[in-house]
C-alpha cells in the first residue's frame, strides 16, 4: 500500500475557473467542483517524481520507494479517469492520485472494513438534516433581504446571523458526511492506522502493503484521508485558526500545500490574505465571498496579537475563561462571516453589516490594535503558551 507525500507548491496558472455543481442559490448548493484542486495536485505529484528521478541519476544509485511518490507519470487515460473518478464526482472530498492509485492497487479490498466504519460516520446525519430544516423553515435566509426585516431592533438583527450560519453548518455537515460515507462504502482511502494518515494529504509513515489475506484483516484501518469535517471541531475549537481547520479538511490542506506555501511573500496575514483571495475566487466571483474570505486574515491576525500579549499572563481559571469568551467572539465572527457567503451580492452583504453597525470588523480592529500597544508578537516569529483547542470533554469527541 503506497503513502503520501507534502510535495511542492504547483504554479497557479494551472487552477482553472471555478465549475459549480449546483446554482448559486439551490439550498443544497456545495461549492465548486474538486476537479481543478484534483489538476493542481496532479502536476505537483508529478513533479515531485521528476525531481526524484534526477536526483537518483545525480547520485548514480536508485533509492527505496519514497512516501508518496508515483510510480510513474499516469497517461491521459489515467489522469481523465482521476479527474472524473465517481467517488468525488459531485461533493468531494479533494484526494490525491496516489489516494486513487493506492485505492485501485489494494492487494487485499476484501480485508478493508467499510460497513462499521460507514455506519459509525453516517449516524448523526440524519439529525444535522433535520436541524437544518427546521432552522432554515424557522430563519428562512430570504428575509434578511427583505426591507421589513431591517425595521426590526438591533438585538433580533445581530441574533438572526447565528441561526443562519447553524443551518449553514448542518447543511454541509450532511452533505459531506454522506460524500465520506460513499468513499468509506468503496474503501476509497482507508490506510492503517500506523500510516497516521492526514485529511487530504494521507499517510505520514511508511507502511509496507500485507502480505497476505490474514495479515490485512489483522490491520486496524481508518479513513482519516478522505475525512473533510469535524463536526465536534468547527463547533467547540476555540480559535478563528483551528475552525478553518476543521472545516472542509481535504480542501484546508490542498490550499495550504499549494497556496498558503507559494504565496508571494514569508508575512503570515498576507499568505493567509492571498490564500483566502484564491479560495474565494475557486467558489466564484460573487462579492460576498471576497468579504467574508477577506475578513478572515483581519480575524486571524487580531486573535493571535491579542492572544500573545495577553491570555500567558493569566492565571489557570483566568485563561479557562478567557478560552470561553474567545470561543464566544469566534462564532459569532463566523456568524458574520457567513452572511455575506449567503447573500453573496455587494448590496444585500454590506446593508446587513451596516445594520450591525460591521461589528466584527471593529471589534477585530481594536483587538489587533490593543494586541500590538500590549506588544503581541507574530504568530510566525513568537513561541506561546499552550492554548486551549477546545471546550468540550474529549470525550464527546466524533470517532
Amino acid at each position: 500500500m503506497g503513502g503520501s507525500s507534502c510535495g511542492p507548491g504547483a504554479h497557479l496558472v494551472h487552477l482553472r475557473p471555478p465549475h459549480f455543481a449546483f446554482s448559486d442559490h439551490h439550498p443544497w448548493d456545495l461549492g465548486p467542483h474538486p476537479g481543478p484542486a484534483l489538476l493542481v495536485s496532479l502536476a505537483s505529484e508529478v513533479q515531485d517524481l521528476h525531481l526524484a528521478q534526477r536526483k537518483e541519476m545525480a547520485s548514480g544509485f536508485s533509492k527505496g520507494p519514497s512516501l508518496g511518490l508515483l510510480p510513474d507519470v499516469p497517461s491521459l487515460m489515467e489522469t481523465l479517469s482521476y479527474s472524473y473518478c465517481y467517488v468525488g464526482i459531485m461533493t468531494g472530498p479533494f484526494f490525491r492520485y496516489r489516494t486513487y492509485l493506492d485505492w485501485l492497487e489494494q492487494p487485499f479490498p476484501g480485508a478493508v472494513p467499510s460497513l462499521r466504519p460507514l455506519l459509525r460516520r453516517a449516524w448523526p446525519a440524519p439529525l444535522f438534516g433535520l436541524l437544518f430544516l427546521l432552522s432554515s423553515h424557522l430563519f428562512p435566509l430570504e428575509a434578511v433581504r427583505e426591507d421589513a426585516f431591517y425595521a426590526r431592533p438591533l438585538p433580533a438583527r445581530l441574533f438572526y446571523m447565528v441561526p443562519v450560519f447553524f443551518a449553514f453548518r448542518m447543511r454541509f455537515y450532511v452533505a459531506w458526511i454522506a460524500a465520506e460515507c460513499g468513499c468509506i462504502a468503496a474503501g476509497f482511502g482507508a490506510y492503517p492506522v500506523a500510516a497516521k494518515a492526514r485529511a487530504g494529504g494521507g499517510p505520514t509513515l511508511q507502511c509496507p502493503p500485507p502480505s497476505s489475506p490474514e495479515e490485512a484483516a489483522s490491520l486496524e484501518y481508518d479513513y482519516e484521508t478522505i475525512r473533510n469535517i469535524d463536526c465536534y471541531g468547527t463547533d467547540f475549537c476555540v480559535r478563528v485558526r483551528a475552525g478553518m481547520r476543521y472545516w472542509n479538511m481535504t480542501v484546508q490542506w490542498w490550499l495550504a500545500q499549494y497556496i498558503y506555501k507559494s504565496a508571494p511573500s514569508r508575512s503570515y496575514v498576507f499568505r493567509s490574505a492571498w490564500t483566502m483571495l484564491l479560495s474565494a475566487y475557486w467558489h466564484g466571483l460573487h462579492p460576498g465571498y471576497y468579504l467574508s474570505f477577506l475578513t478572515i486574515p483581519l480575524c486571524l491576525a487580531a486573535e493571535d496579537r491579542l492572544e500573545s500579549a495577553l491570555r500567558g499572563q493569566l492565571s489557570p481559571g483566568a485563561q479557562k475563561a478567557w478560552d470561553w469568551v474567545h470561543w464566544f467572539l469566534k462564532m459569532r465572527a463566523y456568524d458574520y462571516m457567513c452572511m455575506g457567503f449567503v447573500l453573496l451580492s455587494l448590496g444585500d452583504t454590506l446593508r446587513y453589516w451596516a445594520s450591525i453597525y460591521f461589528c466584527i470588523h471593529i471589534l477585530a480592529m481594536a483587538a489587533l490594535g490593543l494586541g500590538l500597544a500590549l506588544g503581541g508578537g507574530s504568530p510566525s516569529r513568537r513561541k506561546t503558551a499552550p492554548q486551549a483547542t477546545s471546550l468540550a470533554p474529549e470525550k464527546l469527541r466524533e470517532e
